[in-house]
């Protein structure tokens, strides 16, 4: 759903109806109202409706009440803007736009501002238009960013790749909003003409430029800023927060799935005491299962309240401070005449608790289910589907890691996993030898990981050891591959590894857990191989399978799918693999497995 613009006979109705010489379609009666424009809760309020919009706030709407008017009674209850989410990543969810906004609706989600470069990466512009097709049939509004970096970075290997020419073609494009997170800050500190350009062209639209700077600071941060980036989402530390807010960022506080930095980023506001209106919410990644049983945006409000944020401090920023941040505040994130009618009633406002959710002045969402489902007739279109060209058997040797010695024990360089944080480790850890090969070693948590390239046809293998996945046995693959989504493999012995490529192959795109050659479970995401065709419930089961079978396999990670497919993300220190082996995100460059003695 788009925002509709005002006509001259929108203008008309709102204002005939805010006078009472017109009737409101809706009308909300005695709410206690969160106005997010000056911080307050305001009692007995009245809200009409009128089309789309608000016609009328204020003690009494009596005047605006005809015999068609559906009217509310809201005494004791609580009336706050819907939810925005200020960046997140569809994709994330492992559902399509419009499953991933059936699934979002209960929990007071009205709007998001998406970066798809998840699905540009496999299959460039044409993934994008897909996007911001199903963006204009979604009930809630999807604002699409144009991907800055596809792929991350030069090295990735992709199967889409938007130069500047098609960036600046797609910012041209009304319904895009902005330039999305500009995550190859290498490449831009080092002056890199083509992302210098796409900086440009949203400037020259007008349009905001988001950001992506993990450890950025002092001059680099400075540096970084002064291109026009006004925004970032990669903070894990309260410090980071203040530096990029007083560098006048927009500075978004993230709880995702996998990485929950809340708990202390949120001490920015808490114990540095500053100023909220430069701060937002954001889930950046979130999975299916914990949007069904914890929440999205709601859940994230909800824990700030509980971590000790003023509760309308907490709502501004999920509402008005991320609708001021994409310049779209005359028509989202708050409630006041004119404004599009989406908002959220709320049985208490600390607790969140959500019982009706309208978008654009009509009841989608009530008592935690949605009113909307997804047109019977609507078609994936086909070319989403068998995206995955790999033209040969996935083979245990595949993953042999040759070492410079015969038998022993030789140091290497090991990606040291961070639980519930996007960062990593750069760890040096002793690892077995036996034969001339690396062996895995369950007992002190050292496993294989290996990416598959998926996109030539060849299946290049790039190895890599990585200590925190915690498996005693068995293998976990996943076509979810942040950003590059080639295929990512985490095991104990080669033959699961193997095993376990070759299924997401014949799947056509999937995370599943393999053990002693049989699947244990499987997640089948075939289109784009990153996306379920399926709705939120069934997409979430799965899952919850999948991570079921990963406990019982040792694993104490609360996400490993999600930890597992950022662990090729080469633009996040310190230590990731990708198709062409080791990369040292902070040298910038590819690394030996092995510490020369």
């Amino acid at each position: 759903m788009h925002v509709t613009r005002f006509y001259r006979e929108i203008v008309r109705a709102l204002i005939a109806t805010a006078l009472g010489k017109d009737k409101a379609d809706l009308v909300i009666k005695d709410a206690s109202l969160v106005n997010v424009y000056t911080g307050e809760i305001l009692e007995g309020i009245d809200v009409a409706v009128k089309g789309e919009r608000i016609a009328y706030v204020g003690s009494d709407a009596s005047h605006t009440i005809g015999s068609n008017t559906k009217v509310i009674d809201c005494k004791g209850k609580v009336l706050v803007p819907g939810f925005l989410d200020a960046h997140i990543h569809i994709e994330s969810s492992m559902l399509t736009p419009l499953h991933f906004s059936e699934a979002v609706l209960p929990h007071g989600t009205t709007g998001v501002f998406i970066d798809p470069h998840e699905i540009a990466n496999v299959l460039g512009k044409k993934g994008i238009e897909y996007f911001l097709n199903e963006a204009k049939m979604a009930p809630i509004r999807i604002f699409v960013e144009v991907p800055s970096c596809v792929p991350a970075t030069p090295e990735d290997t992709t199967g889409g790749v938007l130069g500047a020419k098609e960036v600046a073609e797609l910012l041209e494009n009304p319904l895009t909003i902005g330039l999305g997170e500009v995550m190859d800050f290498h490449g831009l500190l080092n002056l890199r003409d083509d992302i210098l350009e796409k900086i440009a062209s949203a400037h020259n639209v007008n349009k905001v430029v988001d950001g992506h700077a993990p450890a950025l600071s002092g001059k680099h941060l400075v540096a970084y800023a002064s291109a026009g980036i006004t925004s970032d989402h990669e903070s894990v530390e309260a410090w980071e927060i203040v530096e990029k807010a007083r560098l006048g960022m927009h500075v978004m506080l993230r709880e995702g799935s996998a990485w929950r930095d809340l708990d202390k980023t949120i001490r920015a506001i808490l114990d540095y005491g500053i100023d909220t209106h430069m701060l937002t919410f954001v889930a950046d990644d979130r999975n299916p299962y914990d949007i069904i049983h914890e929440g999205h945006m709601d859940y994230i409000v909800r824990k700030a309240i509980e971590l000790g944020l003023d509760p309308v401090k907490a709502i501004q920023m999920a509402t008005i401070n991320v609708a001021r941040r994409f310049r779209v505040e005359d028509d989202l994130g708050g409630i006041a005449p004119g404004k599009l009618a989406d908002f959220i009633i709320l049985g208490n406002l600390e607790k969140v608790s959500i019982e009706k959710v309208f978008v654009g002045g009509k009841l989608l969402a009530e008592n935690g289910k949605s009113l909307w489902k997804p047109p019977k007739e609507y078609k994936i279109p086909k070319y989403l589907y068998g995206t995955i060209n790999i033209r040969r058997k996935i083979l245990p040797e595949d993953f042999k890691l040759k070492a410079p010695i015969n038998n022993g024990v030789v140091k290497a360089r090991v990606i040291g996993i961070v639980p519930n944080k996007a960062i990593t480790k750069h760890l040096v850890m002793d690892v077995k030898v036996v034969n001339g090969e690396v062996v895995a070693d369950a007992e002190r948590d050292v496993l294989k990981i290996a990416m598959v390239e998926r996109y030539t046809g060849e299946g290049k293998v790039g190895l890599g050891l990585v200590h925190g996945f915690g498996f005693k046995y068995g293998a976990l693959a996943s076509s979810v591959a942040h950003d590059s989504h080639n295929i990512l493999v985490v095991g104990v012995n080669e033959n699961d590894m193997a095993y376990a490529v070759n299924k997401i192959v014949e799947t056509g795109g999937g995370i599943v857990f393999v053990a002693n050659g049989s699947v244990k479970a499987l997640v089948k995401l075939p289109v784009a191989g990153i996306l379920s065709d399926k709705p939120a419930e069934a997409v979430a089961e799965e899952l919850h399978r999948l991570v079921e079978e990963t406990k019982k396999a040792g694993s104490k990670l609360s996400e490993p799918h999600m930890t597992l497919s950022i662990l090729g993300l080469i633009v996040i220190p310190e230590l990731r693999v990708f198709d062409k082996g080791l990369f040292d995100v902070m040298k910038n460059s590819v690394v030996n497995v092995f510490v020369e003695q």
